[in-house]
Parts: structure tokens; sequence; C-alpha cells
């Protein structure tokens, strides 16, 4: 049950601290987020100020453990599991929110402490916060490794395994900013519905309700939300299906397929669906497109998207895509277009999901290379003659990427590669890590 706060801000803190263990015992961080604010009666700044610090927390987890580690008798990862994420709600306050007074940041922290089950523990906690605040302010915070992959792991909470690669793929210096990059708050990015209204009508329908927007450089249809409060779905045009939610990396890959009024075209992998509609928003709505995935449950978050957008041509079937050719043999041969966003590693959307991190590993990254080769493999001969497949991942992991189109190339000397593409994570250009390549059947 929520605590009745006897000091402002206990209870969005302690919603933050909820979030952190419902994440450790294995969900993701935005379903944990849900799941925790459906037991709070949060107005928007509060639920915002939650969300802030459970996703900074959890972001920067590897480097708040180090302060555990220099500053608590017992190290971070042998802590009991709440006093470890309890700790990491006041660290981050303490050094990585400003706007947070250090009192507050240690008082709130040692208070709920005492209001659970961790009470004999809460001399601990502010033992360990203070002797944070003074390392702080002292200027000296803790020593960094002499290695540059621990160094570089510590200082922007990355695993020490993806720290090692991501320097082999790039070096020092361009990892330091890739790693900057992958710790920033993303914006919120917009597409804009051409089937229904132009970016600039939309944007003007904003600014009457209060929303201030940009246009995005190389995205036709894409705003950046610079202000604006609320429930999107309460914002101007979302019931009429006037615009979605979509990164602008992500609005990068579907015009890549180029499609055609009345082609027919395929989303193997398409849960949510946010390229499957830009697809058919792109074909102008007419033609056929197919939007396949193996999960019933987000197959119908792309039936909801398509049909408040009104993307009448799109169908969706729930298969696996890599049993597509003998689950429809009528489909060989019959589509113009192929998209095949691909399962991955995800290592280029570590700003927009926090967890992701955490949760992938070397093997994991292995497994999913066979895994997309396999898809790869099995869905090439639904295309047609001159027909475009366009392989992507939001990862900047080389194996996913152009290695693995380097191997498909080598076995199908009847496909050309007309382009591809790696766009990195950067602290001077918003949007995630996406990578494609554009694949022509001759």
């Amino acid at each position: 049950m929520p605590l009745k706060p006897s000091k402002i801000g206990l209870s969005s803190r302690q919603a933050a601290w909820e979030v952190l263990k419902v994440v450790a015992a294995g969900a993701y961080a935005d379903i944990a987020l849900d799941r925790v604010m459906e037991r709070f009666d949060f107005d928007v700044v509060d639920r915002s100020f939650v969300m802030e610090i459970a996703y900074g927390a959890i972001r920067y987890r590897y480097t708040l453990d180090c302060w555990i580690d220099s500053f608590g008798k017992i190290p971070s990862t042998k802590q009991p599991p709440n006093l470890r994420w309890l700790l990491h709600i006041g660290l981050y306050q303490l050094l990585l929110m400003d706007r947070i007074p250090s009192s507050a940041a240690v008082d709130t922290t040692v208070e709920l402490a005492k209001r659970s089950n961790l009470s004999r523990l809460a001399p601990v906690v502010n033992g360990v916060l203070r002797s944070a605040l003074r390392a702080k302010d002292a200027g000296t915070g803790i020593p960094l490794p002499a290695s540059p992959p621990a160094c570089l792991a510590q200082k922007h909470s990355l695993p020490l395994w993806f720290a090692e690669e991501l320097i082999s793929w790039v070096g020092v210096e361009r990892s330091e900013t890739t790693a900057k990059a992958s710790n920033q708050v993303p914006p919120l990015d917009l597409r804009v519905n051409k089937l229904r209204i132009s970016p600039t009508s939309l944007q003007k329908r904003f600014e009457l309700a209060g929303i201030e927007c940009i246009h995005i450089d190389g995205c036709p249809y894409g705003l950046q939300v610079i202000s604006g409060r609320g429930d999107l779905r309460e914002w101007p045009g979302y019931k009429e299906g006037f615009w979605c939610v979509q990164d602008r990396a992500a609005q990068w890959v579907s015009p890549l397929l180029k499609p055609n009024s009345g082609d027919r075209i395929l989303d193997a992998c398409s849960a949510p669906g946010g390229k499957a509609t830009h697809l058919v928003e792109l074909m102008d709505d007419k033609g056929e497109l197919w939007a396949v995935d193996r999960s019933k449950d987000r197959l119908k978050l792309v039936a909801a998207n398509a049909e408040r957008l009104g993307c009448n041509c799109l169908n969706v079937l729930e298969a696996d895509a890599s049993s597509l050719i003998a689950m429809k043999p009528e489909w060989r041969g019959s589509f113009q277009g192929i998209l095949l966003d691909a399962p991955c590693s995800g290592l280029g959307t570590l700003a927009r999901h926090p967890d992701a991190r955490w949760r992938m590993t070397p093997a994991k990254v292995s497994e999913l290379v066979a895994l997309q080769f396999k898809l790869f493999e099995r869905l090439l001969p639904l295309l047609s003659k001159g027909g475009r497949l366009v392989y992507s991942t939001c990862t900047i992991h080389p194996e996913e990427n152009e290695r693995q189109i380097k191997r498909i190339l080598a076995l199908h000397p009847e496909l050309k590669l007309e382009q591809e593409k790696q766009l990195w994570p950067d602290i001077s250009r918003p949007g995630d890590g996406f990578y494609a390549a554009t694949l022509e059947s001759c």
C-alpha cells in the first residue's frame, strides 16, 4: 500500500522505488512504471517526477553501484536488493538531479527506509548518502579506473562487455560521445498522418492548445514536441488519427522501401505497427499491406493503431515470420516490398529504454544474429523479382548490421545492395541509433 507521506514528495519517491523493485523482478521499465502508477493518485507533475527518478536510477544503475561500493561497508551487489534500489533513488537525486535540494534527497530516502522493513538500516542509508554528498561537494567524486573500457562503463553506466565492444568499434573518443547520447532523455517525436492532415496544419492546432512543436530535419512528416503536458491521448488530433508517436530514426526506415500506390508489401515483424502504418500512408492507403507478428497481444496494438490512423489496406496476421513460406506458399514471389525490422539487441535505443542495457549479453546478441539470418533466409522467397527488401534494426552492433548484410550478400548474388546506413546515438543529433540496408532482387 502507498505510504501516507509526512513530508512533501515522499509518495513520489516511494513510487520510483517501487518501479526499481518491479524492474529488478524482471518487468520492462515502461510496464513497471504503468503498473506502479495504478496504485497512486498522482497529477501530471508528480508522474513526470516519478518517471525521471525511476528511469534515471535504472539507467545509471552501474554508476550508482560504484558509489555504493566506495562508501558502503558491503559491495552493492551483496546488499539486500531493496536497500540497493533505495540507495539508488537517493544517490540519483544527489548526484544527477541539480534541482533537488541535497537535504530533501537525503531526508526522504532515510524516511522511506524508516517506514519500510528497512528501518533498522536507516542509519546505513543516511551514512552512505551523506558520505557521497561530502565527496560531491568536495569535488573529489569517486576514483575512475585506469582501463578505458572500465572507465567508460563507470562514467556512463554501461555493462563492461558493451563498453569494451563500443571502444573496439569506434575508438575511445567516439565511444564517449555515443555513451553520453545513450543517457540523454530522448525528445518526444511525432509522425503526422499525411492521409489526414499536413504537419503545418497540425502544428497550428497544437499551438492553440499550448503545445509547441518544431519540424524535424530529414523527416517530412515529423514534429518534435518542445513543450506540452497532459495525457497524449487528449492532445488535439490524436483520436482523429492525425498523428502517432514515432522516433525520428524510425521514421527514416519505411521510405527506404519506396512503396507505390497499389503495391503489395509485407512488414514481417510488425508490432507495434509504427512502420506498417507509415508504409500505408506512403502508399496513400492504396494496395495491400500485411503486418505479421507472432504475438497476438502485440498484433492488437497494430490493428488498433491502423484503425485510429485510417489505414484501411493494412491486414494483420498472427504468425512466425520464419514460417510464412510454409504457411502461405501462394505468397512466394508476390511482394514488391518486404520490411524486415528484425528482432535485435536494441543497443541504439538505450536512451529510450533505460533497462535495455542490463538485459542484453554477448550470448543473447549471438542468438539474435542467428535469428535475424534465419528470418531473412525464410522471407527472401516471398520477394518478387525486381522487388526491394529493407533490413533494419535499432542497434549499433556490427554483427547484427553491416556484417550481417555482408554475410547475406555473399550467399545471394541475385541481390544488389542499393544502400545502407548506420545512425549512431549522438549528443548533437537527437534520435535513436538505427541501421538499415536496402536490397534489390535482380
